[in-house]
């Protein structure tokens, strides 16, 4: 196979549309000594963030926190940086770039996976006419809600780079195009509406939105096997569709499969002029397993107690949080419930006085430099800050919130 054929396409200094990759929303401080590229810098920024560290405690597809060897969205989110990196290395394409979007594409996700996700947008839907989707929500969490320590010991926002912003928010995998090529616009990113909206502006984009297909549809047969969520006859099935689309005889499916039989594919019949494509065998092949995976895994009936527990908590804890609201003083109001919900309470006023405005937000440190995006003197300011609250939450943390809000003592 012919190898860098798309080097003169990757996002670096010759390519004319550089300095668009490179912007950051403000001036990003300079260090006296710095060895650290552009997009290596988002990488350690996303990498040291809270919402990264927070992604080993979320649900992927199975919700199994005692169970060691079940994927988490940590899991996932370096799958996918695994697999864009060998894809863009052969390509030669800007493995530093493909790395910090590959890290930070899932950060906006809610605990309990889809189903969380499901869940928070239609409370944001029903009551106030709004939009929550992970990919908006990721790019939300770069820009807006997570921090970083500087120097001085400030807390700022990331501020990251418009490439990855770019493809964070572009990720979406849920793409059956026979071939995929960066889009020609420098665009407002947060004027995206809808998820697919529109492909990403880099190369590397666009093989991170292809991996994060790639990484998940064998990892998730994998877990199901594990779980026992398979029947024997649907293990059949499954060989079935893999021997009809691919002369390997494959006894033992596991994900280092379908990871490699769809990376090295796509290398194959990859190029400038065609784009980023499978052969239509394989994409053939792909589109069928993930057909098969919603039916057998996704849809399963053993996920449907799970969906009602996670609806449960989720419900729980919004009701619980909205009845507080109060124009007049919020943080009061607050206050007067620390007493039953300690460590809700504690957390909650935590993040409003991070990210809220408004006459009552009198708490707020010095050393927070980031910008208060909520304002809780309006109800769908405060609705807007309890949903985005409970999207940074880890299962672990919200099933925690939920064991506080029925104990009595």
């Amino acid at each position: 196979m012919q190898t860098g054929k798309f080097k003169k396409v990757a996002a670096n200094i010759e390519n004319p549309l550089w300095n668009n990759y490179i912007s950051r929303n403000e001036n990003i401080y300079e260090r006296e000594i710095d060895i650290e590229s552009d997009f290596e810098r988002d990488y350690s920024k996303i990498l040291h963030c809270t919402a990264y560290r927070r992604l080993k405690h979320k649900t992927q597809v199975f919700f199994a926190t005692n169970h060691d060897h079940i994927c988490t969205r940590i899991e996932h989110v370096n799958h996918v940086a695994a697999v864009s990196y060998s894809i863009s290395k052969f390509m030669g394409l800007n493995t530093e770039l493909s790395n910090a979007i590959a890290i930070g594409h899932d950060l906006g996700h809610a605990p309990f996976g889809h189903e969380g996700e499901r869940i928070l947008r239609e409370v944001i839907k029903e009551e106030i006419n709004g939009t929550y989707w992970h990919e908006r929500n990721s790019l939300k969490f770069v820009d807006e809600l997570e921090t970083i320590t500087d120097q001085m010991g400030n807390e700022r926002n990331l501020n990251i780079t418009y490439a990855v912003r770019d493809g964070i928010i572009s990720h979406c995998g849920e793409v059956n195009e026979s071939a995929l090529f960066p889009r020609q616009e420098y665009i407002d990113l947060n004027e995206i509406s809808r998820p697919n909206q529109y492909s990403p502006y880099t190369w590397e984009g666009c093989v991170v939105k292809i991996s994060d297909k790639i990484s998940y549809l064998g990892r998730d047969i994998e877990d199901a096997l594990t779980l026992k969520i398979l029947s024997i006859k649907k293990v059949e099935e499954l060989k079935e569709i893999i021997g009809e689309y691919s002369n390997l005889n494959v006894e033992n499916i596991n994900n280092t499969f379908f990871m490699n039989k769809f990376t090295v594919d796509l290398c194959e019949n990859s190029s400038i002029e065609e784009g980023l494509r499978f052969s239509d065998r394989c994409l053939q092949l792909l589109n069928s397993i993930k057909e098969f995976n919603y039916e057998n895994i996704y849809n399963h009936k053993r996920l449907e107690p799970f969906k009602k527990y996670v609806r449960l908590i989720i419900k729980s804890i919004y009701s619980t949080l909205i009845d507080f609201y109060n124009e007049r003083n919020i943080f009061k109001e607050l206050e007067l419930a620390r007493k039953d919900y300690p460590e809700l309470i504690h957390s909650f006023k935590d993040w409003l006085i991070k990210y809220s405005f408004g006459e009552d937000n009198r708490f707020r440190p010095q050393s927070y430099k980031n910008k208060p995006i909520y304002n809780v003197d309006t109800k769908e300011g405060y609705t807007r800050a309890v949903v985005y609250y409970i999207t940074g939450m880890t299962d672990n943390f919200a099933i925690k919130i939920f064991q506080e809000l029925i104990k009595f003592e």
